[in-house]
């Protein structure tokens, strides 16, 4: 077995702006945009796939809200082709994130039907889910942050891609992603959204933003016509209090887990430095050499989408993944590369003698660096080859003594009380 460097535990002073009472701020903030005419409406409220922090608790709160004027709500999926492009599919991923009818007190209207409303001045097809067009008002909520397929310092992940791609369903957010490869992602996302936006009844914005440690920050309230305008400064509210990796260079780095609920590409790529077709990102701040993969979340329903960013993965990843969702959520995007199977094991020390060994380091001075998820990045796992690093860092603590890697007779990491765990 490949001997690797023990392991320190690190804490990263990150950002910390959560909000006490976000269910109150999204009344107090959605309250004023609602009147007596809201009485008697059919409202879609628009969620999407991420796990944002207490995404269901804020859904329900919109509901209440409009329940408060007298309107009539109800829940659609606004997430593209993720759930595998179907109706029970994307009630499914709801679910998972508690954004069921008993918890957010209306009921879950989930079909795949669109209507295509104009021909964008790119020439594609603009489309938008029949639900929402034919609701009396469409209230989206989502959270602003920089996109993982490109990168801008105006245009992002929020409530112009929610209205783009999201109520596109899956043959809408196939028109756009086809589009985006001939003439850019945020002229064409920016294209279709304008259509969308114009041409439903009704439109708010819920935007979310979260603070370094995935807590909820920041609720803002937009009207349709001012989603443009509003969501750059809420980009970069997002941007800077998005967490990253604290070091430039890593050998190899360490994923406990990759999935729909944690980024749309199964694995943030602005931490992770390496872009949806695989090849390291531009402006990328870490240059990582070798990355594996341990695993998938439950929340992603199997959807492996970024497994094939990574250099190695453990074989149970390979099996926990559904084709169906992954391959139909990779057509959509047109990104091939996400969904390639890496090498894999079936242990954690042959992925770790693989990875090790990919990234060209020497076992005794690899800078090893391991965290739960790419959201999760206020705890992290070490070696001891960047603790000069740490001691020039007043941002980054270390947090008890060196400790070795420790197996079970299988050569898994042992499932005992877990160093990344918050407690």
């Amino acid at each position: 077995m490949t001997t690797l460097p023990p392991q320190m535990l690190v804490e990263a002073r990150l950002p910390s702006h959560p909000l006490a009472d976000p269910a109150g701020d999204v009344v107090a903030r959605l309250g004023p945009r609602l009147d007596g005419s809201w009485s008697g409406r059919r409202v879609a409220v628009a969620a999407g796939s991420r796990g944002i922090d207490r995404y269901a608790e804020v859904v329900r709160a919109v509901v209440a809200a409009l329940k408060a004027v007298g309107a009539r709500p109800f829940v659609m999926p606004a997430m593209g082709s993720h759930g595998g492009g179907t109706g029970p599919g994307q009630v499914e991923v709801l679910e998972t994130l508690g954004i069921a009818e008993a918890m957010v007190g209306a009921p879950i209207v989930s079909n795949v039907e669109t209507v295509e409303l104009a021909k964008a001045p790119l020439g594609f097809r603009v489309l938008t889910a029949r639900d929402a067009l034919e609701a009396d008002a469409v209230v989206l909520v989502n959270r602003v942050k920089p996109h993982t397929d490109f990168a801008s310092a105006t245009f992002g992940s929020g409530l112009q891609k929610m209205s783009a791609i999201g109520l596109g369903k899956i043959e809408g957010a196939f028109e756009c992603h086809q589009a985006a490869s001939r003439h850019g992602h945020e002229k064409v996302i920016r294209e279709a959204a304008r259509i969308v936006i114009a041409r439903l009844p009704v439109l708010l914005g819920v935007a979310l933003v979260e603070d370094a440690h995935h807590h909820l920050a920041r609720v803002d309230v937009l009207r349709g016509p001012e989603f443009e305008a509003g969501e750059p400064a809420l980009l970069r509210q997002a941007a800077e209090w998005m967490p990253r990796l604290p070091f430039k260079e890593i050998d190899v780095l360490v994923l406990d887990e990759i999935g729909k609920n944690v980024s749309g590409a199964g694995m943030d790529t602005n931490v992770v430095g390496r872009g949806v077709n695989g090849l390291p990102r531009e402006d990328r701040r870490t240059t990582v050499r070798s990355l594996y993969v341990r695993g998938l979340t439950p929340e992603s329903h199997g959807n492996a989408v970024g497994m094939g960013l990574a250099d190695v993965v453990r074989t149970r990843l390979v099996r926990e993944m559904d084709p169906t969702s992954t391959y139909t959520n990779a057509l959509s995007a047109m990104t091939p590369a996400m969904v390639r199977t890496p090498m894999h094991f079936d242990s954690d020390a042959e992925c770790l003698k693989a990875a090790l060994r990919m990234s060209g380091a020497a076992e005794e001075s690899a800078r090893i660096v391991r965290v739960k998820n790419t959201l999760a990045l206020d705890r992290l796992l070490v070696s001891p080859a960047l603790a000069p690093e740490i001691r020039e860092r007043d941002d980054l603590r270390v947090m008890g003594p060196e400790r070795d890697w420790v197996f079970d007779p299988q050569g898994d990491l042992t499932s005992g009380a877990d160093p990344l765990a918050k407690a």
